[in-house]
């Protein structure tokens, strides 16, 4: 039993994780093709609260599920697969705080085009995943 606790909170805080990760390079996007001084200041405040928020659940995320690999002996080359990737979206993750407190500080240099791109990430990372995680195919 507490073992699918720890596996269904680990799913609740990366779908909510994912949540963050999918909609702050999206505000990124609109951060860069505005000028005017009233949305960039909604926008920065927006980018910065949804930061602080899914930090906190990637951590939570991360956290539970080297439980279940640690603490429950899961095994196999797929986990080492998905591990690789969860490596990525946290680096990810951080680069996006980076990207953010350019952007407060007026340093944004990448267009909105790059931003729609780099949006993708998230999306092609979550789908490999979750291939690895069902069908374990190493």
């Amino acid at each position: 039993m507490l073992y699918l606790s720890i596996k269904a909170l680990h799913i609740i805080f990366v779908v909510s994780w994912f949540a963050g990760l999918f909609y702050l390079p999206r505000l990124f996007v609109n951060h860069a093709m505005v000028s005017d001084k009233a949305t960039i200041e909604r926008l920065t405040l927006m980018e910065n609260k949804l930061y602080r928020f899914m930090t906190p659940l990637g951590i939570l995320a991360v956290g539970l599920g080297m439980w279940l690999w640690f603490g429950f002996g899961l095994a196999g080359g797929w986990l080492h697969a998905k591990s690789a990737l969860v490596t990525l979206l946290i680096v990810y993750h951080l680069y996006c705080g980076r990207l953010m407190r350019a952007f407060a500080e007026g340093r944004n240099t990448r267009s909105h085009v790059w931003y729609r791109f780099f949006n993708e990430v998230p999306v092609l990372v979550l789908f490999v995943v979750v291939f690895l995680v069902v069908l374990k195919p190493f």
